[in-house]
């Protein structure tokens, strides 16, 4: 008995084009695709970057507990250049006045 084959079709993230052929795996072994009219890469399910917005707050929150960005890294394998830029851009929100946080208090 044959078994017909199954396709599914596949559209380019970036142009919605069908023009799609594989192209090689990614580093953690997924299927990496290249669009031929774009020329970009893509995966069929992509993950998302970085870290959540719980996370991130629960990062934050740890900092504005007098941890230092070394304990940090330490406790949850964040990088200190990610937090200082996270604590850079809520700053800069601060600043705007369109976020609600504090400051990181000065030592004492």
């Amino acid at each position: 008995m044959l078994f017909p084959m199954i396709t599914k079709q596949i559209k380019c993230r970036h142009c919605r084009s069908a023009n799609i052929i594989r192209h090689g795996l990614t580093a953690n072994g997924k299927q990496r695709f290249l669009c031929q009219d774009c020329g970009r890469y893509s995966r069929e399910n992509p993950q998302p970057n970085g870290y959540t917005e719980p996370e991130r707050e629960m990062i934050l929150r740890a900092y504005d507990e007098r941890s230092s960005l070394r304990g940090l890294s330490r406790t949850f394998g964040v990088s200190r250049n990610t937090v200082t830029s996270w604590l850079k851009k809520r700053e800069e929100s601060a600043a705007s006045g369109s976020h609600s946080g504090r400051a990181r208090p000065a030592k004492a």
